[in-house]
């Protein structure tokens, strides 16, 4: 029989990407370079899973141990509240 779990509360940083040139560099000039690229063909990021593409209204997080990755709205929306 597997045992629940619930998943600890953690603070994390993010960003949505908007789709514009000024949503792109201002991901970058808080990812850095060496984290996120921006192409002709939008945004990706060097995760460790390897290069992932970031769609329209995704967000960028940074996760706990300081990576970056692209999660969907709808998952982000459903996962995260704001940190007054």
């Amino acid at each position: 029989m597997p045992t629940k779990y619930i998943k600890k509360p953690v603070v994390i940083e993010a960003m949505q990407f908007t789709g514009s040139h000024d949503s792109a560099f201002e991901i970058q000039k808080w990812g850095g370079e060496a984290n996120i690229d921006v192409a002709d063909h939008g945004l990706f990021i060097n995760t460790l899973e390897g290069r992932m593409h970031v769609s329209i209204n995704d967000y960028v997080i940074r996760g706990v141990r300081g990576e970056f990755y692209p999660c969907k709205p709808d998952i982000f929306e459903q996962t995260y509240e704001v940190v007054e």
